[in-house]
């Protein structure tokens, strides 16, 4: 096949007819030597909006293929190069123990996939509940107020990123495909196919809950087992080597592989690693607010008009350098979304984005991060959970338990808000008027403050008065990073550190590719599992 980059056409004529011809006219032949083709790439042109474009990369089989290249010298056209995932297992040593995977999150699910689909039959392990119900439990948080601490936005099958936007883009290098196996096997399980093209997929929470149940079914299916409200609670550490595990306090569980897939929120187990000598160390990490516009006034800044028909709801990606130094940055844009309480902690207040597949509330959000430094809050390991924790506490006692939120001119002035207007407002779970100047120390406030009035002037109305800025933005990254070798293990044998909370993702894509390679690593050095006795 050829791959045929740089087709533009524009949004409201697209066709399989205007395709067509377009692909001829790029390669210079007529429509009917046009034997089929494939989106490989599609992106939006808006640089001289309102006149939009989508601009493709594609993949078509034509007559006389290679005359054709021989012909077309332009760096545009060229042979479509091998892009499929392509690894085997060469793994030789025998497994006395099927492997257990540690976290039901995008890391967990797809190692856990992945070596099922090797008859590994892996044991995957989640502290919470199945998506179905643990869907249950943060409704009823948002609703009452009433915390599950085991099943919640931050824990249960899907991980946290099952209540976001599901967006699927990362920068993370790809050389080995490993994302592109990612969004086949997501495909596969009810995931839009235009995820496979699009250059900012995104899946959306409402479809990414059918998606997680197939996978799972899946992973059954195959020989895996997936076992809920289990907490990893202790391990059994012989001659620098894991033994075996301990679960709910008192199960004990023979395996020789553990992958510690905990999400970034899993604070006990992380105080259990380091009791226990795992080598971590402190990472950069980062926190803020979440700040909400009218929809209609994104579109209008990224696309010239109000509520594109075709497009749909568009997104933004900021950054600044403030002159303290700090960086400041948007993270996880949520178009049409929610901002939402995302607490894990009784007494303690985190929120987060999210957005269904339609993007269709009329309020965009975004958090805007400011970068913090292991010399901000000290040298060990776990210091960094303890400051998220302190401002998570403070957001908690601002709020009263809602969602602290404060008007943008309020902020700046230092006030409390009296009053918001409407079509700011998008939120999943109960909120509350607060000064946000109390969460953050000086340098915070202002890097936010000199940060936002920087992206006033790249989208028009960011910097509004009425503004609605939600706090605190503190889950952005994992505070710590487990250490691992060239080989994916952590300093005792058998312990496979992986995925965000380990220090080595930071989104679905990156989290689900680190739980293949992990996958990897383990294949390399073992051999399937073949006793199906558990």
């Amino acid at each position: 096949m050829i791959r045929v980059r740089q087709i533009e056409i524009p949004v409201d004529a697209v066709s399989e007819e205007r395709i067509k011809k377009e692909i001829a006219r790029k390669l210079k032949i007529p429509v009917t030597s046009l034997l089929s083709y494939q989106i490989k790439k599609e992106s939006i042109d808006a640089r001289r909006k309102p006149d939009l474009f989508f601009v493709y990369e594609m993949d078509v089989q034509v007559k006389e293929e290679e005359a054709i290249l021989k012909k077309n010298k332009s760096r545009d056209i060229f042979k479509t190069p091998e892009e499929d995932y392509q690894f085997h297992p060469t793994g030789e040593k025998s497994l006395s123990n099927r492997p257990v995977i540690v976290g039901a999150g995008p890391a967990g699910l797809f190692a856990t996939y992945m070596l099922a689909s090797e008859g590994y039959h892996p044991l995957l392990i989640e502290r919470g509940k199945c998506v179905e119900e643990r869907k249950k439990d943060v409704e009823t948080f948002w609703e009452t107020g009433i915390l599950n601490p085991e099943s919640n936005v931050q824990f249960g099958e899907g991980g946290a990123g099952t209540f976001s936007d599901g967006k699927l883009n990362t920068l993370v290098k790809d050389k080995e495909n490993r994302g592109r196996k990612v969004f086949e096997i997501f495909v596969k399980h009810g995931a839009p196919k235009e995820i496979l093209y699009k250059n900012k997929p995104h899946i959306g929470t409402d479809i990414l809950f059918s998606v997680i149940q197939n996978m799972r079914n899946e992973i059954i299916k195959m020989g895996g087992e997936i076992r809920y409200n289990t907490r990893l609670t202790d391990l059994n550490i012989v001659n620098n080597k894991l033994e075996s595990i301990i679960v709910n306090e008192k199960e004990v569980l023979k395996t020789d592989i553990l992958v510690l897939a905990i999400g970034h929120s899993s604070r006990d187990t992380f105080f259990l690693l380091h009791d226990k000598k795992i080598k971590m160390e402190p990472k950069p990490f980062s926190v803020g607010v979440r700040m909400s516009h009218p929809q209609k006034w994104i579109d209008k800044s990224q696309y010239g008009v109000e509520e594109h028909p075709i497009l749909g709801a568009s997104s933004y990606k900021l950054t600044y350098h403030a002159k303290n130094g700090r960086g400041v940055y948007t993270f996880c844009m949520c178009p049409g979304g929610y901002v939402v309480n995302s607490s894990s902690e009784k007494g303690y207040l985190a929120i987060n984005g999210m957005s269904n597949y339609a993007r269709d509330s009329k309020v965009a959000n975004a958090a805007i991060l400011v970068t913090i430094c292991p010399t901000d809050f000290g040298n060990s390991a776990l210091d960094g959970i303890f400051y998220q924790k302190e401002l998570e506490k403070k957001a908690y006692e601002l709020g009263c338990g809602k969602i602290p939120i404060q008007r943008l001119e309020d902020f700046k002035e230092d006030r409390t808000s009296k009053q918001f207007h409407c079509s700011f407002l998008s939120f999943k779970g109960e909120y509350k008027s607060a000064n946000l100047n109390f969460l953050f120390d000086d340098a915070i406030q202002e890097s936010l403050k000199e940060g936002i009035a920087a992206f006033g002037k790249k989208i028009k109305g960011f910097d509004d008065k009425d503004a609605v800025l939600a706090a605190v933005e503190s889950r952005t990254s994992s505070p710590i990073r487990i250490l691992r070798n060239d080989v994916g293990e952590a300093n005792i044998e058998g312990i496979y550190p992986c995925g965000e909370g380990a220090g080595y993702a930071g989104g679905i894509t990156s989290a689900s590719m680190d739980g293949i390679k992990v996958y990897e690593w383990i294949a390399k050095k073992y051999t399937s599992f073949e006793s199906k006795t558990f």
